[in-house]
């Protein structure tokens, strides 16, 4: 196995920051607009309520600003290695007796960490609403963080990390923002080093809990609940919480600070039987006003798994193709954005054989939406699976309550899905277009490969995909 890195030769490398265009800072002036309730609470804790299809059964959850992006090199990964904590006990309630607690209610307790944000979710009757959120206050405020548990928790994560590295399809995209987001804070990973992982202590957990799960970086957001209700116990639940922290909140710069960098990695293992290969291109972030547009290009693109069959009778240009050529097993593409930029990109597993065929038509697939080859059918249709996946998620309290949350945590901002819905029918092809033009033209992309390389493109000839494949 070895490890090869190289930059673009026919450019210099460029760090790719988003603006806004005035043209679209005026077709969607009014796409950030307020209009599920939102309280801010005397501790600066937001509180967002939304509807949902469910009767009687109401998701509240707790979003923080917190996550890899928020640690430096020696402490990365202890926002997770808290979140991991986190229901492991209180000072006022002992593991057992919390879990117990819960499951008398017929509720449950979930938790994640990603790049940006922190996750404590709790399902259950709406009537139960007031006694969730004094839980969730509880671990959020006062965790046990016994040494016992620590050490228990740290072997855990040390062998979740190593089960990771065999899953390809979630070592790739730690490649890839290692790649794209070089010495910024995006490059870091969320489950931390080994290193780090094996040197937090207790005091490295207490400290972040201090900094940085304060009253300002916090939403509290419910589906199913009745806002003035939820304000109320959360109001009384979180009374101890501070606003701000006297310590300086963020260990680093946080993700305002990160830009794209073009740039490739090869990992060459001849052992596996497949390539894994993602390649990305610069995006807008969360509440940019060309968020959408990046949604139904996404949508166009596609996806496509060679156990699903539907590759001949896809919407998917790409994914009919890959299907009747028999060009891989399977792609996915992904738009991920983040506070200050975001990632569109690809990801195909496919054999050593057909893998530069594999990449040329992926590329070639987001230039012919740039030459004006996109047929009116295909953004109908994009537009529709879109509104069909809005409309679903209504269905779901926990999906309804996890919008609320992520998106007032990270743009300040809610909104209604009838607004989504307006606005998506409201972008046209030359918005598609535009997008093209402006970030994906003439670009230099992150790639990364993974398995039997030898027939990877060179990072040059990828480079050039960006526009040899425009009229």
């Amino acid at each position: 196995m070895f490890l090869n890195r190289a930059l673009p030769l026919l450019k210099r490398t460029k760090r790719t920051s988003v603006q806004y265009s005035k043209n679209c800072k005026k077709r969607y002036s009014t796409y950030l607009k307020e209009i599920a309730p939102v309280t801010t609470l005397s501790n600066k804790i937001r509180v967002a309520s939304g509807a949902t299809t469910q009767d009687e059964i109401a998701t509240v959850g707790v979003w923080i600003k917190s996550g890899s992006v928020y640690e430096n090199e020696k402490n990365n990964g202890v926002s997770h290695f808290l979140e991991r904590l986190a229901f492991k006990g209180t000072n006022k309630r002992h593991q057992q007796n919390l879990h117990e607690e819960v499951e008398k209610l017929g509720a449950s307790l979930n938790a994640y960490t990603s790049k940006e944000q922190t996750a404590y979710i709790a399902r259950c009757f709406q009537k139960d609403v007031p006694k969730l959120v004094d839980i969730l206050a509880d671990v959020i405020q006062n965790p046990a963080l016994s040494n016992e548990n620590i050490e228990l928790e740290r072997n855990a994560i040390l062998k979740e990390k190593i089960q990771n590295e065999h899953n390809y399809g979630k070592v790739i995209f730690d490649y890839l923002h290692d790649v794209a987001f070089q010495g910024s804070p995006l490059q870091r990973t969320v489950i931390g080093t080994d290193e780090s992982i094996k040197n937090i202590k207790r005091d490295d957990l207490v400290n972040y809990l201090r900094a940085h799960y304060t009253g300002d970086r916090i939403v509290v957001a419910g589906a199913g609940v009745n806002h003035e209700e939820l304000c109320e116990v959360a109001e009384k639940s979180f009374s101890s919480l501070p606003s701000g922290s006297s310590q300086s909140n963020d260990t680093s710069s946080s993700s305002s600070s990160s830009s794209f960098i073009g740039s490739q990695v090869i990992i060459r293992d001849d052992t596996l039987p497949d390539v894994h290969f993602a390649v990305a291109l610069p995006a807008v972030p969360w509440g940019h006003p060309d968020y959408l547009p990046f949604l139904l290009f996404r949508t166009i693109i596609g996806d496509w798994d060679i156990d699903l069959g539907s590759g001949n009778n896809s919407s998917s240009r790409l994914a009919e193709l890959i299907a009747t050529e028999h060009l891989a097993q399977s792609f996915k593409t992904f738009y991920t954005p983040y506070q200050s930029v975001g990632l569109l990109g690809t990801y195909l597993q496919t054999d050593s054989k057909h893998l530069e065929d594999s990449v040329y038509e992926v590329m070639y697939e987001y230039q012919r939406i740039g030459k004006k080859g996109l047929a009116s059918a295909e953004l109908s249709t994009a537009k529709a699976i879109l509104r069909s996946a809005v409309l679903r998620r209504l269905d779901n309290s926990f999906h309804v309550a996890e919008d609320l949350g992520r998106s007032l945590l990270a743009t300040g901002a809610v909104q209604s899905s009838s607004r989504i819905l307006q606005h998506i029918d409201e972008v046209t092809e030359n918005d598609i277009y535009r997008i093209q033009d402006e970030y994906l033209y003439d670009t230099d992309p992150a790639v990364v490969a993974i398995g039997p390389v030898a027939n990877v493109p060179d990072y040059n000839t990828i480079r050039g995909w960006t526009y040899w494949n425009r009229i």
